[in-house]
């Protein structure tokens, strides 16, 4: 009996280490807002979402990495999306970086993926994704599903 409290104890002191890590995850997650949107975008995707045959999405897209971390750091500042999508997109959408109604099948399977996993929301308080694909890096977010 004297050892299951001492194990406690030791498990204890994993817990307390373990919460050293989880404030790294945070933090790296948060450093990237690629690991923090998809993390959310997974979880809710696979409980709270239903499927899905078109969605209203935006994007902005840039050919360069740094382009895109100065974006998404204006978005994390509270940067409407479509305002930083007309200062910072690449892409000839000048409408904040308006994509439309696009059913399944007409994106880049990669981009495709990662928006239809995310969540809606709105350009005031964007839920977004951050996706590599043949054209450039993409930060992506969903309007509407239907």
């Amino acid at each position: 009996m004297p050892s299951k409290p001492k194990a406690s104890k030791d498990t204890g002191k994993a817990t307390g280490s373990d919460s050293k890590k989880d404030p790294k995850s945070k933090a790296s997650a948060n450093g990237k807002g690629k690991n923090d949107s998809t993390a959310e975008g997974s979880s809710s995707g696979g409980k709270a979402l239903k499927p899905a045959t078109a969605i209203n999405a935006r994007h902005i897209l840039c050919e360069k990495h740094s382009k895109k971390e100065e974006a998404v750091t204006k978005l994390k500042e509270g940067a409407k999306f479509d305002d930083v999508a007309r200062e910072f997109s690449e892409d000839k959408v000048r409408q904040g970086g308006s994509l439309g109604w696009k059913t399944r099948g007409a994106l880049d399977a990669a981009f495709e993926k990662a928006a239809y996993d995310l969540e809606p929301s709105t350009t005031a308080n964007p839920k977004y994704v951050e996706v590599k694909t043949g054209h450039g890096y993409h930060i992506i977010m969903v309007e509407g599903r239907r």
